[in-house]
């Protein structure tokens, strides 16, 4: 199904033509360094809960090698979606679409991002962690950008897989194996990522009419968006326990879990009652707790850990 009409295919050809004097600045602003952080967050956390040490210089490169690689993604996303960017309020002044980059320069410099990145990672730690964040960046760039998001309203459950991946990449980069852990944290960005995106497609509802892209609420409705945020808020909490309930997460972290379960679940029940511009202030108020919830889930889990190691690490000195 076609979603983009004739203006936007002529906005597109305009943009090939820009691009001139784009600084540090525009190239930085290609990687999303705000979906960035949470890559390397959540990957610095899978790192440091895998049960084996990791020398601080490898450390430092593969994180920064999945950072890059996720930036990468971000660039090619950049490339790709320049039309429908310069078609909404939020995306309009990204570099492209503002003229300042060329879909060119776009493109050359997410593609050697994505070769550097992969081939850093595998040399400086395992190809196993390496072959995770190419087809991390694959899934980003063509099984979400380019298949997925213009053609089907479930773009963001399925194309969230590649969000979810950061944290089993550290895992991998530090042990060269996956084990349960790793899949239970990316299940969990799995399961939060629906509720988070839907919630910010129910106030920015406009944005994505005005780009042709086929989001929940625009269709299927606002209703049936509400029931699916809860559903997928109830999956996320009853996931966000596994770790506790499995053994290698502790009662603060069943606790912290529990505590940010409810609250996404208990705004998801008060977005679900509410309607017009209700439903635009309590979606954007679930949409900034979602950043928070995972934020929080992460680092309770991750300081878990590291008391828990330095209290046994005492006893044995």
């Amino acid at each position: 199904m076609a979603y983009m009409g004739t203006s936007a295919n002529t906005q597109s050809a305009a943009l090939d033509r820009q691009g001139a004097g784009a600084g540090v600045g525009d190239f930085i602003a290609l990687l999303k360094p705000r979906v960035m952080s949470l890559v390397v967050f959540t990957a610095i956390v899978g790192m440091l809960l895998a049960p084996v040490g990791v020398h601080p210089v490898i450390f430092v490169i593969a994180i920064a090698s999945i950072a890059i690689g996720g930036g990468a993604s971000g660039a090619l996303n950049m490339w790709y979606e320049s039309d429908i960017d310069a078609l909404m309020s939020r995306t309009r002044n990204r570099p492209i679409p503002a003229g300042r980059v060329d879909r060119g320069q776009a493109l050359g410099f997410g593609l050697v991002l994505s070769v550097g990145s992969v081939a850093l990672l595998g040399l400086a730690s395992n190809w196993l962690a390496a072959a995770l964040l190419a087809f991390t960046i694959f899934f980003y760039a063509v099984i979400y950008t380019i298949w997925l998001k213009r053609r089907t309203a479930q773009n963001i459950v399925i194309g969230g897989a590649a969000g979810a991946f950061p944290a089993m990449i550290g895992w991998a980069a530090a042990t060269g194996s996956i084990g349960i852990e790793p899949v239970i944290l990316f299940m969990i960005v799995f399961l939060w990522t629906p509720p988070h995106f839907w919630a910010l497609a129910l106030y920015k509802k406009g944005d994505y009419a005005a780009a042709n892209i086929p989001m929940l609420p625009n269709v299927a409705g606002e209703r049936v968006t509400k029931i699916q945020i809860l559903v997928y808020s109830l999956l996320l909490a009853a996931f966000s326990l596994l770790p506790f309930w499995l053994g290698f997460a502790g009662i603060a972290y069943g606790l912290v879990a529990g505590a940010s379960g409810l609250g996404m679940v208990g705004l998801s029940v008060h977005l679900l009652a509410a309607s017009g511009k209700a439903m635009r202030v309590r979606s954007r108020r679930l949409f900034s707790f979602s950043l928070l919830y995972l934020f929080v889930v992460f680092l309770a889990l991750l300081l878990e850990t590291l008391v828990l190691r330095s209290e046994i690490l005492t006893v044995i000195l």
